[in-house]
């Protein structure tokens, strides 16, 4: 690993950073080093400066950045005072006196060249055209934030007739412009290493003639502000956005996020943001720089050449070494975050060129280098941090989450600026926010109330074993005692009897005033409780539910008429507050799903139960803890429950559970468990030979007759045949 102990940034870019927090109102020095790195990329391409190695010849220094950040970060307000202040002298003195003294040369050397190519002998005439070719041009823009190809080419042109300038694109809020700019965007990516690109074939017409073509480079840079809200939109300027990332902005841009959360009010007073404001170093600074800055301008350092000697080369190889290791260690489908990896090095070579430049110094020195490096990987952290950000559907699920209260398509479009108008689009971002939600403990509810869609949202909250919630009182309606229990302990629960030795009355949820009412429950649970009157053994329901973490105790009337009759007590893993209406059709949907029949009566939130200081109590501990979310009712979990539990509604209970099994996978365990299940229901051999045979019939893939007689039958057989 390159060791960056004991590295700092360049002072140029650690004293300008400062002086824009201060002004700008923050404290986020990584949004800033960006931009600080774009502008001295800037002069040092306009000046013509090259960083020469001894490996890959002769490469201009140009800057390529994206930042980022919320609006009022101070994004504009930095740049007004980078090109107003520091850099107000560079650009006085290069478009009075540097670039007019470079191009007039330039244009006699092309004159003359011309002159004898053409035998004409007569320089001034050759020179008079030139000029005129090169005045209808246009004037030289020093900065500009939009245009066409052909008007970057044109511009382009003109540069080449000087031999000095850089094409400089600065746009102020990328995911405004981001689509209409593709063309000019397409064409940067081709001029970023070399500074050069293919001519377009055009007609030769008497208004418009095509120049004649001049080999040479001309070098651009490229500033990219936005608010993250507009770039990654969920749209089309997102999709726009990755695309440009994969064909090649992630391996060409220096990256800076902004952060809100460091905004300076955040940390500090509002005396102390004013004292940052007005203290003299600022000025000091601005000063200092703009000075250095304006030498730079000067024609002695127009084609400024700087060294990469052999202990510099070495280490950038072992950066790029570096570099492209990591990459190759990602994943095939991480194609971004593998370019913008691997290309780090050529990054960090181009601004240690633009640092060299700043030092007017003619070699690019080991500092310089792993001052870049320093930079660049700063650039990497923003650069996940834009790609990690937090997708619009994201925000999208939180906030049907948090509001409080049904939202419909249009209270969303109004709150919202990133929803969608478009039926297809927003759909698709539902989903997607409702796909998200489900692994972030978000449920995402919907209804339709006269033709009209609504949603809401609640944040789950996941169940914690040691604290299952009931209630518990002597009294039928009354005197009802909140509690949390643990799941080992719920067995106790079961035995608990009042002073008398008498069975206590308990319920799986908290009453109002401690009364047992349904307009009295408190919405909030984390428990299924139901009943088994007979119908099903206990060992079969053991045998059935043992992937699940559950509790059974028998009832007073257990025995009756050689009935198992027991309850069953099965942990959820979210807490779940649902009203009334939902919490039945919840129960309704939960005990559809079982493979057994149970008492319907389950389905009320006041439902209360009987204790029995008698019971016989098991507790299955290895199980996992039951996933409520197929059963929330207007859940797009439960519409595909209720799809499937559809698509098997000719089954019975016992079916329908072994079929949803057996689709999975493991068919030949799954049909023996189902036959077993019968034999345990009290069914003879003949019968249940049936009824497995009928069963095998109902499913989309069954088994042969023959596979069925000679496996599953055969191990049921065994079962009669056992004492």
């Amino acid at each position: 690993m390159t060791d960056l102990t004991g590295v700092t940034h360049h002072p140029a870019i650690s004293e300008i950073v400062d002086v824009l927090c201060n002004k700008t109102q923050n404290t986020d020095k990584g949004f800033f080093r960006a931009e600080v790195a774009y502008f001295l990329g800037k002069m040092a391409s306009i000046m013509r400066a090259t960083i020469v190695t001894k490996d890959r010849g002769e490469i201009p220094v140009n800057i390529y950045a994206l930042a980022l950040a919320t609006s009022g970060f101070g994004k504009g307000h930095s740049v007004n005072i980078m090109e107003g202040e520091f850099l107000a002298g560079f650009k006085r003195r290069f478009m009075e006196d540097t670039m007019p003294a470079v191009a007039e040369k330039h244009l006699w050397d092309i004159a003359n060249r011309r002159a004898v190519r053409n035998g004409t002998n007569d320089p001034q005439a050759e020179f008079d055209k030139v000029q005129s070719e090169f005045n209808k041009t246009g004037a030289y823009p020093f900065t500009f934030d939009g245009g066409t190809a052909p008007a970057v080419k044109q511009l382009r042109h003109k540069l080449l007739l000087a031999n000095c300038g850089a094409i400089n694109l600065q746009i102020d809020e990328i995911g405004s412009n981001l689509v209409k700019e593709v063309e000019v965007l397409n064409l940067f990516l081709e001029l970023y290493d070399q500074g050069m690109t293919k001519q377009k074939l055009t007609k030769n017409t008497a208004d418009s003639v095509r120049n004649e073509e001049i080999d040479g480079k001309t070098p651009t840079n490229m500033l990219l502000f936005g608010t993250p809200a507009k770039l990654l939109d969920g749209g089309t300027t997102e999709n726009e956005f990755y695309s440009f990332l994969e064909t090649g902005y992630a391996r060409r841009c220096i990256f800076g996020m902004g952060h809100q959360d460091r905004k300076a009010f955040h940390s500090m007073s509002a005396t102390e943001i004013y004292q940052r404001q007005i203290q003299p170093t600022n000025n000091a600074m601005v000063d200092k720089w703009a000075n250095d800055f304006a030498k730079l301008a000067d024609a002695s350092m127009y084609g400024w050449k700087m060294m990469v000697e052999d202990d510099v080369a070495i280490a950038l190889l072992e950066y790029k070494i570096e570099c492209e290791k990591k990459a190759d260690a990602m994943k095939d489908h991480e194609e971004i975050r593998k370019a913008e990896m691997g290309h780090r090095f050529f990054k960090a070579l181009k601004l240690a060129g633009a640092l060299a430049f700043a030092d007017m110094s003619s070699e690019v020195e080991m500092d310089h280098l792993k001052q870049a490096i320093l930079l660049v990987e700063e650039s990497g952290l923003a650069f996940a941090t834009i790609l990690n950000r937090e997708k619009p559907y994201v925000k999208l699920a939180k906030y049907i989450a948090d509001v409080g209260h049904e939202v419909t398509h249009a209270d969303l479009h109004e709150a919202l600026p990133f929803y969608k108008s478009g039926a297809a689009a927003r759909n698709e971002m539902m989903t997607l926010a409702t796909a998200w939600g489900h692994r972030h403990h978000i449920i995402i509810k919907k209804s339709y109330v006269d033709s009209i869609e609504f949603f809401k949202g609640e944040s789950l909250k996941e169940t914690n074993l040691e604290e299952l919630t009931l209630s518990y009182s002597n009294s039928f309606a009354y005197e009802y005692e909140a509690v949390t229990v643990p799941f080992d302990q719920l067995q106790d629960l079961a035995v608990m009897a009042n002073d008398a030795g008498e069975a206590m009355h308990w319920a799986n949820h908290a009453f109002a005033k401690r009364h047992r009412s349904e307009e009295s429950a408190m919405p909030g649970f984390n428990m299924i409780v139901i009943d088994v009157d007979g119908g099903v053994s206990l060992a079969t329901v053991h045998e059935l539910m043992k992937e699940y973490k559950f509790v059974t105790y028998t009832t007073k009337r257990h025995g009756e008429d050689g009935e198992d009759r027991f309850r069953l007590l099965i942990p959820i893993n979210y807490n779940l507050d649902l009203d009334a209406e939902e919490y039945k059709e919840f129960m309704d949907s939960f005990m559809e799903w079982l493979p057994f029949k149970t008492d319907e009566s389950a389905n009320q939130r006041s439902k209360k139960w009987l204790t029995n200081p008698n019971a016989q109590c098991f507790t299955n501990t290895e199980g996992v803890v039951l996933d409520a979310l197929p059963f929330i009712p207007r859940t797009a979990k439960n519409e595909q429950h209720r799809k499937e539990m559809k698509e098997v509604a000719s089954l019975d209970n016992l079916e329908r559970w072994f079929a949803q099994r057996i689709a999975t996978g493991n068919r030949n365990n799954n049909m023996i468990k189902f036959a077993l299940a019968l034999v345990d229901g009290g069914l003879d051999l003949l019968t249940v030979q049936k009824q497995v045979l009928a069963f095998n019939k109902k499913l989309n893939n069954p088994l042969s007759d023959e596979e069925i007689e000679a496996t599953i039958m055969r191990t049921v057989a065994r079962q009669y045949a056992t004492p």
